[in-house]
């Protein structure tokens, strides 16, 4: 397979073949052939923030600080990918991952499972759930084995709450003397359950993406547009409208109900085999209480045998909704200013979880074997601009400015 000297530069690119084109490099497409394959990471995370929880994704329900000390449900996750190749033109993939989600179950979600249609070598088509080519690590984001961080950089992957979408996606593949590209365009729609009645919904999702490499170089561009409608906080957003045209206005404003969402993003990794740098950066924007951000990280490592130390930093800047997020209370009625202060005290919290923080972090990475590795990783997570970051979880007071240490173990495999 995999030597452990040479994991972390090979596997990107090996698991993007893997887990985003699915059929073994070798396979015999005169008859059909099926692999299956594994990865998966067992995590502890320890917090010394005790106003919120660190967590790896805003779609968690729990993490380390506030709720426990250590917590083992920030990073681990296990998923299963079933490939099928029908011949030499058709396949289809079934990728299953189980991890922590918001109501704190591990049920299994299906994260990908499409059917390609390869028109001619440098054309295919896919149709089903599909991942959004966002960032460098989009199409093995959950293969913590395939990059060398325990996790990918919080403040760019985590702005944006979707991950995938169902509908049809053309890849066209094309070579330059010493050039390789690819084109992505992609539509669908996305339904995806949060807790109980809460969901969040997705309709006219479409994407273009355009990856080129050249040697050790790689960048890639992506831009990414929807409606988007998330059914959180409905007894908050009743209660606004029952507060007179002021509160109207607000729900109207805050409540995301087929409002306008827009992402794009652009990433660079240059890597010779010793040593690697990569980068990437993104905008996002949601017409509602979600806000717009600006989010970039740049993280450095350098391999020797089998060991490969790293740093980085990472920062994203949040932007509040545009217009008034409070109700103006003055000259009301003693009632009504005491039910509009607790409306306000719900609205502050919400427009905290627009998230502004930097995250400076140094970790190691240990790959004990072809398809095993070990990392450990120490974080100092800062939030700002009154913001409780990418932390949930948090007090009602929590006070936006200081310092959380994080420290995470993972290891990380793959099968």
């Amino acid at each position: 397979m995999f030597s452990p000297s040479t994991a972390a530069k090979t596997l990107p690119a090996a698991c993007a073949v893997l887990f985003a084109l699915g059929a073994p490099a070798h396979a015999d497409t005169s008859n059909p052939t099926w692999k299956f394959s594994g990865f998966g990471t067992v995590g502890a995370v320890h917090s010394d923030e005790r106003q919120a929880d660190f967590v790896a994704s805003i779609m968690k329900g729990g993490g380390a600080g506030r709720t426990d000390n250590w917590s083992r449900h920030v990073d681990t996750r296990l998923g299963g990918q079933l490939d099928y190749t029908f011949d030499a033109k058709w396949s289809a993939v079934l990728q299953v991952v189980t991890e922590q989600r918001l109501d704190y179950s591990y049920e299994p979600r299906v994260e990908w499972a499409n059917v390609k249609y390869q028109v001619t070598p440098e054309l295919a088509l896919r149709v089903g759930r599909i991942a959004l080519p966002m960032f460098i690590a989009a199409d093995y984001r959950k293969v913590g084995y395939a990059y060398p961080w325990v996790r990918t950089p919080m403040e760019v992957y985590g702005v944006l709450p979707l991950g995938s979408s169902d509908g049809a996606d053309i890849s066209w593949r094309w070579n330059g003397e010493s050039m390789r590209s690819t084109t992505q365009v992609l539509y669908g729609r996305t339904d995806t359950p949060l807790y109980d009645c809460a969901r969040l919904r997705g309709h006219g999702i479409a994407g273009l993406s355009q990856t080129v490499e050249q040697g050790d170089f790689s960048i890639r561009a992506s831009v990414i547009t929807a409606r988007l409608s998330v059914s959180l906080f409905p007894e908050l957003f009743a209660a606004l409208d029952g507060f007179g045209a002021q509160g109207r206005d607000i729900a109207r404003r805050l409540r995301v109900g087929d409002k306008r969402a827009s992402a794009m993003s652009i990433g660079l990794n240059y890597d010779p085999g010793q040593w690697f740098v990569m980068g990437e950066a993104g905008r996002s924007k949601v017409d509602g209480y979600l806000g717009s951000t600006r989010s970039a990280y740049l993280s450095s490592g350098w391999r020797h045998t089998n060991l490969t130390p790293y740093a980085g930093y990472a920062r994203v800047w949040g932007r509040l909704p545009a217009g008034p997020t409070s109700l103006t209370l003055a000259g009301l009625p003693l009632p009504y200013a005491a039910a509009g202060s607790v409306l306000n005290a719900n609205l502050a919290a919400m427009m905290r979880a627009v998230p502004s923080q930097s995250t400076l972090s140094a970790g190691l990475r240990w790959d004990v074997a072809s398809n095993l590795a070990l990392k450990l990783q120490h974080e100092r997570v800062t939030t700002r601009s009154s913001s409780r970051g990418m932390f949930i979880n948090s007090v009602p007071d929590y006070q936006s400015g200081h310092t959380a240490h994080v420290t995470s173990a993972a290891l990380d495999f793959v099968f």
